[in-house]
């Protein structure tokens, strides 16, 4: 009987302190095999987040902010010549909310990036350039149809971007900046669509030959 008493405590204690060993490794490893991965681990995420009064402002936030203010220097531009060279009144339509969306939000972030600190871009990146080229290069119905799809295109690799950045930003101003560009982003959607000329099946090429990459350093 003494000898029954004695083992109990010890099995049992031994059996906690394996659980506890167990529950502790479960929760240690996902840490560790996350952070072990390259340029993924918590600490490479948070490296580059920077502290202001409307909450922490991370890498992703800045390049979205970045990214707003290029949209605006090649689609504005864009809209304007879709009125002048546009053969399609849902064209012309199409160009017109082009203007007044990209000239509200490059008043909003302009605002957002003084009031963080932030400098923004004066010039298109090469390849909206590359855009622009191409459409003033277009005439008549084939200038109507690139417009509408190298717009739409491009506005539909920016949306997921701006939902990736609404979901995880913990700045605020960021967090209305993206509201904002979602609301415009999507109305920009559906105009483009509405002009009937849209090529959805080459959308649905180019999504499944080449995924949207996560923000990590280029939308519309």
């Amino acid at each position: 009987m003494r000898a029954r008493n004695r083992s109990g405590p010890i099995s049992g204690t031994g059996l906690i302190v394996a659980g506890l060993t167990a529950t502790l490794f479960a929760l240690i490893f996902p840490i560790w095999s996350y952070a072990d991965r390259s340029g993924t681990g918590v600490s490479t995420l948070n490296a580059s987040t920077v502290s202001t009064r409307y909450g922490p402002l991370s890498g992703l936030d800045r390049e979205f902010i970045t990214k707003v203010r290029l949209a605006g220097l090649w689609e504005l531009p864009a809209g304007q010549q879709a009125q002048q060279k546009g053969t399609a009144k849902a064209v012309h339509t199409a160009g017109e909310h082009l203007i007044e969306g990209h000239t509200f939000l490059d008043t909003r972030v302009r605002n957002v990036a003084a009031r963080l600190g932030l400098q923004l871009p004066n010039q298109p990146t090469e390849e909206q350039k590359a855009w622009l080229s191409a459409l003033t290069a277009a005439q008549g119905e084939e200038y109507d149809r690139e417009f509408a799809n190298i717009l739409r295109k491009a506005h539909g690799k920016v949306f997921s971007v701006v939902a990736q950045v609404r979901a995880n930003t913990r700045n605020s101003l960021v967090r209305d900046l993206a509201d904002d560009a979602n609301t415009t982003v999507l109305d920009h959607i559906k105009v483009l669509e509405a002009t009937g000329l849209v090529d959805f099946d080459a959308l649905a090429q180019d999504a499944a030959s080449a995924s949207t990459p996560p923000m990590t350093s280029s939308p519309a």
